[in-house]
């Protein structure tokens, strides 16, 4: 009754579902480690997680992707370097399905250009293998040739205050942000937008999902089907064209 009396008091306070189940994850995990030290408890499994939607993805179709690319080659600016970084930064989000939390901590020590793979410590303190397709490379390139300062970092701030130091995660979610408004898309866009969008591409184009979750290290295959539900929406739009 304890128990359910807690998640009672969970559901008052608002909290939605998934929260919730983080909290009845962590007793189960509280009462594994009783058992585990023969103190008499309930079952862990008797705590049953409750049910939670699908999870939407927010993806964009590679038309809009290419307009956010293309988006910072249209603003006219006299800042040259900044507009090579933010060119290489949309493209090794969308080319490489780095996090924004490994992306901002990257060195120049880290890549090797003409490699189109290289390592970097992901989520969990694991070191993970990435892939760079052709162009971000090429646009990688096309940026570090305008650096002329000694920073180890791969992307740096060119603001008076923080010079040459990385880029924060906001900062980097500002830059996407404002390209994708540039390029007149009214969703919302977010650095994962572009990890989305990558995964979906390569579901759509017949990508084994096991490859795929490889690629994006997720844990559980289940992580990585939400592509496929995606896809299966695009093969209903492609089939309801035999309709019309």
């Amino acid at each position: 009754m304890q128990v359910l009396d807690f998640r009672m008091e969970l559901s008052r306070q608002w909290l939605g579902t998934k929260t919730i189940n983080y909290h009845v994850v962590a007793i189960r995990a509280f009462l594994k480690f009783l058992l585990k030290n023969d103190i008499d408890c309930i079952s862990p499994d008797k705590l049953e997680l409750a049910k939670t939607p699908p999870r939407e993805v927010n993806y964009l179709d590679e038309e809009e992707i290419q307009k956010i690319l293309e988006a910072p080659g249209k603003l006219a600016t006299k800042n040259i370097q900044q507009q090579t970084r933010d060119i290489a930064i949309l493209y090794m989000l969308y080319g490489t399905w780095l996090r924004v939390s490994e992306l901002i901590k990257l060195k120049k020590s880290d890549i090797k250009i003409d490699s189109n793979q290289f390592s970097v410590l992901g989520k969990w303190s694991k070191i993970r293998s990435i892939f760079a397709t052709k162009i971000a490379r090429e646009k990688l390139k096309n940026y570090l040739n305008q650096r002329k300062d000694d920073s180890p970092y791969l992307f740096t701030t060119v603001s008076v205050n923080g010079l040459w130091e990385y880029l924060s995660r906001n900062s980097i979610e500002d830059i996407v942000r404002k390209y994708a408004k540039l390029a007149g898309i009214t969703k919302r866009v977010t650095p994962h937008t572009l990890r989305h969008s990558f995964a979906t591409s390569l579901i759509k184009k017949g990508a084994d999902i096991r490859a795929v979750q490889t690629l994006l290290w997720h844990s559980s295959i289940t992580t990585t089907q939400i592509y496929t539900h995606v896809d299966d929406r695009h093969l209903k739009q492609v089939h309801d064209l035999l309709e019309s």
